[in-house]
């Protein structure tokens, strides 16, 4: 029988395979975001709060809902921006994703803020996290991100402790 192009013998052990390789061949054709450049910043060792940052692009209309990590107490979702030449940040509920666009997480602008760190981040250090994403139909998929950790100066906004003790 042929699969995609490819003859696949018909047995048991065959049909197996055929299913393994299905998935990884429709695996990305759900996958409508992808995440590219995914870092967090790194810590001192009484540092607890640090912020995450990476490119998300989108193939359809969609949103980031909400994140999590094992890292980190809470991650949350913010936006900086200037105003009256004062710098502001807000949490957001959700970061919408427009087709086909790039979206940048980073310094000074939209980024997550992972929050009661359960120890530091040393560069080199990999954090897991999970971003919910809200998909045009209104499903909600989780997407796998491990972000690189990048020495404590690597970028020019500094949050400090973030307006947390």
């Amino acid at each position: 029988m042929f699969f995609r192009g490819i003859y696949v013998k018909k047995s048991k052990s065959h049909a197996l395979a055929l299913a393994a390789f299905g998935f990884v061949v429709v695996a990305p054709a759900w996958s409508q975001v992808t995440v590219t450049d995914a870092w967090v910043r790194g810590t001192v060792p009484s540092q607890t709060v640090t912020g995450a940052f990476m490119k998300l692009h989108s193939a359809k209309d969609a949103a980031v809902v909400s994140a999590e990590s094992p890292a980190a107490g809470t991650v949350e979702m913010h936006e900086m921006r200037m105003e009256n030449d004062v710098a502001r940040m807000r949490h957001i509920d959700r970061l919408p994703l427009s087709a086909g666009e790039t979206v940048e997480l980073r310094p000074g602008g939209y980024h997550l803020m992972l929050i009661d760190l359960k120890q530091a981040l040393k560069t080199g250090d990999r954090v897991p996290l999970t971003l919910k994403i809200e998909q045009s139909d209104g499903s909600v998929r989780q997407l796998a991100v491990e972000a690189s950790v990048r020495a404590l100066g690597s970028a020019r906004h500094d949050h400090g402790s973030h307006g947390r003790p």
